[in-house]
């Protein structure tokens, strides 16, 4: 029986996307893409999800592309500015399954320095009953000791959890870790998988 639902953040609590700023900034999408698949990688934003500060990251990446200099400080410096606001619908879903009675639980790749920005913004986070960072840990999903982390510190029985992640790998890492797993689409098709995998009643 499942008693606590587990979120990840980033695609699903909320609309994380550097597009939010980079299109904007360079004024054109083409030019942003091209900058976060040759500069501003996703793997090196993994570096501050797993805990390396953003002044160590920025500097080093810096030196190595200082004609990039001004574009590259602003992924930190104008952070806040990649969210699009919260996923529609999650927020939601998370309130009622708390009032079911559901443990709700977050889990997620997010930087110990931007994450309180998201937590302060959104009313939703207040709701969780306990929420793992990775940038805290120095740990990342798909790693299964991070959602061993989570299940060790809440006391929370993986056979009695499962977990949402808009990832396959993040989704196949909380399966590797005992839990139950939905790949999050939309807030409309958990709730359905929730409901009809899990028997959850909401």
């Amino acid at each position: 029986m499942i008693k606590n639902v587990v979120f990840d953040f980033g695609g699903v609590l909320v609309d994380w996307n550097p597009h939010h700023l980079y299109d904007g900034y360079f004024g054109s999408e083409q030019q942003a893409t091209w900058f976060l698949e040759n500069i501003c990688l996703y793997s090196w934003n993994l570096q501050m999800d797993g805990g390396k500060p953003f002044a160590e990251g920025v500097a080093e990446l810096t030196t190595q592309h200082p004609e990039w200099a001004e574009a590259i400080g602003i992924y930190h410096t104008r952070w806040s500015e990649m969210i699009g606001g919260e996923i529609e619908g999650t927020a939601e879903l998370v309130r009622r399954l708390k009032e079911a009675g559901y443990g709700v639980y977050g889990l997620t790749n997010w930087s110990m320095e931007t994450y309180p920005i998201i937590r302060d913004r959104y009313e939703v986070f207040s709701l969780f009953d306990g929420v793992v960072v990775s940038g805290e840990e120095h740990l990342l999903k798909p790693d299964r000791r991070i959602y061993e982390c989570l299940l060790d510190r809440y006391a929370l029985k993986a056979a009695e959890s499962v977990f949402l992640d808009d990832n396959a790998d993040n989704v196949a890492g909380a399966e590797a870790a005992q839990m139950s797993a939905i790949r999050f689409e939309n807030a409309l098709q958990a709730e359905r998988e929730l409901k009809t995998r899990f028997e959850i009643e909401i």
